[in-house]
């Protein structure tokens, strides 16, 4: 039998998984604590606020993030970037509420922090680009300014589902809803590319997402 999971964990996850349900504001403490099966008196030993749990949770992600960047081992351009835009998706969805209702629980933007892990996503993206030029798989035919469209591809990945709630008037946003968020960002990325590039990087997509799909 697998060992039970630290409280404060759980405390985490009922945490994230209502706040991104619900909303920061619309979730309560007691809420959290009858999804975890304690007390809230238990739930606040372990975080006194709602302040310190979605903070915690922040800093999860960027843990997260950093961990995944420090264990890099590269390998082709293609399956490299495929895996970077399928982290930074799956990261959102799973912390979505975080940009939504940030302003919510502080004033301080990701920009302002001394260790940004956004700028450092933003980074590596353009990095990806540089090597897909250096690569030679740009078209010929075009003028490509490797800043304007790494912006434009992070936009896509990172306020997809700012999109789809402000556009589409979705307030229930599911992974397939994110899943055309990746296929947005093909859809700016491909046409850039040479043909052979194009087969390869949607070859890698295909690979990776039958390996999600397979657990």
């Amino acid at each position: 039998m697998a060992p039970r999971a630290a409280t404060s964990d759980r405390i985490l996850e009922a945490g994230r998984r209502l706040f991104n349900e619900k909303g920061y504001a619309a979730t309560t403490l007691s809420e959290i604590a009858l999804a975890v099966g304690i007390s809230q008196g238990n739930l606040t030993y372990h975080f006194p606020t709602k302040r310190d749990l979605v903070m915690r949770l922040e800093e999860d992600a960027r843990l997260r993030a950093k961990t995944r960047r420090a264990q890099l081992q590269p390998s082709s351009i293609e399956d490299d970037y495929v895996e970077h835009l399928l982290f930074a998706m799956d990261l959102t969805w799973d912390n979505r509420f975080l940009l939504r209702d940030r302003a919510l629980y502080t004033s301080l933007p990701f920009a302002k922090q001394a260790e940004s892990e956004t700028a450092a996503d933003f980074d590596e993206l353009h990095g990806l680009l540089k090597r897909i030029r250096q690569e030679g798989l740009f078209r010929n035919d075009l003028q490509i300014d490797l800043l304007m469209l790494t912006r434009s591809l992070w936009i896509v990945s990172r306020y997809w589902m700012d999109y789809l709630r402000d556009s589409e008037g979705l307030e229930q946003i599911s992974w397939s809803d994110q899943e055309r968020g990746i296929q947005q960002h093909f859809a700016v990325l491909l046409p850039c590319l040479i043909a052979a590039a194009r087969r390869d990087f949607e070859a890698a997509l295909d690979r990776a997402s039958r390996r999600l799909e397979a657990g």
